[in-house]
């Protein structure tokens, strides 16, 4: 019993940059005092002393704020960050390694008896506010983002991220270099576009970036030909996308368009 919570006490400092000596951390982290009392209570629920170890479960939720039915199976070093409002139903399986923050659901979709909660692989990670829902696998070393809502199996190594929960794909390098290069062209600044996996609301921005790119390009071959064949000149020139927008009836307007027009 030592053993197993000295290891979830190293857990802590290897994934909390926080923690600073074991006292701290045995005596001031909600998500290690859930775990002992889990341990405890899974403890009485394998002897059929159910009634007993759902009240040291009910006592736990109480003082840590963390719910987790002594029914459900969970690994070794399983650490829980901050921890308020994690529920972790009857059935759920949680493999070693794995790590949770505050406000994860793991539940079930249905009310039938049997296995109806997720099932976490090894070296897991559920973001913030995340929800794993129904009898479904969750492959070893997968991500699950912030307040993602999973319902569906999710592979080995892959980061799922919205609602609903979808798979994110690795940037390509040439991908990356050349959506940079549109933004630059344009005036966009692809602010905080610094991580491996882009979340589909990204995917899509980039995607009409590079459509409106494209008609750009194609425009620009058009107009140089009508130009080569004795057509009217076309001005190519774009508004840049920090223009200011100003309401109808503004006073400033008139003034605004003057120097536009000038310029």
């Amino acid at each position: 019993m030592f053993k197993r919570l000295r290891s979830d006490i190293n857990c802590v400092f290897e994934r909390d940059p926080a923690a600073r000596n074991t006292f701290e951390v045995l005596t001031t982290y909600p998500g290690l005092h859930a775990i002992i009392w889990y341990r405890a209570a899974h403890w009485f629920w394998g002897k059929n002393l159910k009634w007993i170890a759902r009240l040291i479960s009910t006592l736990a939720r109480w003082l840590t704020g963390i719910e987790i039915h002594p029914a459900c199976k969970i690994g070794e070093r399983f650490f829980i960050d901050h921890g308020m409002g994690v529920v972790i139903g009857e059935t759920a399986e949680i493999g070693d390694d794995c790590t949770l923050y505050h406000g994860v659901t793991l539940g079930g979709t249905t009310w039938q008896k049997g296995k109806r909660h997720p099932t976490l692989g090894n070296r897991v990670v559920v973001g913030a506010g995340a929800k794993v829902l129904g009898p479904i696998l969750i492959g070893d070393d997968a991500r699950i983002g912030s307040n993602a809502v999973v319902i569906k199996e999710v592979p080995e190594g892959r980061t799922v991220v919205g609602i609903p929960g979808r798979v994110v794909e690795q940037k390509k390098p040439e991908e990356s270099e050349l959506r940079a290069k549109i933004a630059e062209k344009i005036g966009f600044d692809a602010y905080g576009v610094q991580q491996d996996a882009a979340d589909p609301v990204e995917k899509a921005i980039y995607s009409l970036l590079d459509h409106i790119q494209a008609q750009d390009e194609k425009l620009e071959s058009l107009a140089k030909e009508i130009k080569r064949i004795g057509g009217e000149n076309i001005d190519m020139h774009l508004p840049k996308l920090d223009d200011a927008v100003l309401e109808p009836g503004d006073p400033e307007q008139a003034a605004h368009l003057k120097v536009r027009s000038e310029s």
